[in-house]
């Protein structure tokens, strides 16, 4: 479980960073661009959250959670890749 967990920050960190990187880009970017953005930073702040919980019930926290969580950090690694196609 405690390597799972470093994955989850891992991944975190990562999504961050480009998140940071897209944020700077953000206000030369396409109407479509701006649109999903949003939707991401949304998708983003509940990764955080499942992880916090993550965190918090690490000797309880089911496999499904951890799965659960690794699917929003796709999600969201991808729309970032589809943000990064439109910059």
């Amino acid at each position: 479980m405690s390597n799972q967990l470093y994955d989850i920050d891992d991944i975190l960190e990562t999504l961050k960073q480009q998140s940071d990187e897209i944020k700077l880009q953000l206000h030369l970017a396409k109407a479509e661009v701006r649109d999903e953005w949003p939707v991401l930073e949304k998708k983003l702040e509940e990764l955080k959250n499942k992880a916090e919980a993550i965190r918090e019930e690490a000797g309880e926290a089911s496999e499904d959670v951890l799965e659960a969580a690794k699917l929003v950090a796709e999600e969201v690694r991808n729309g970032f890749e589809r943000i990064r196609k439109l910059l």
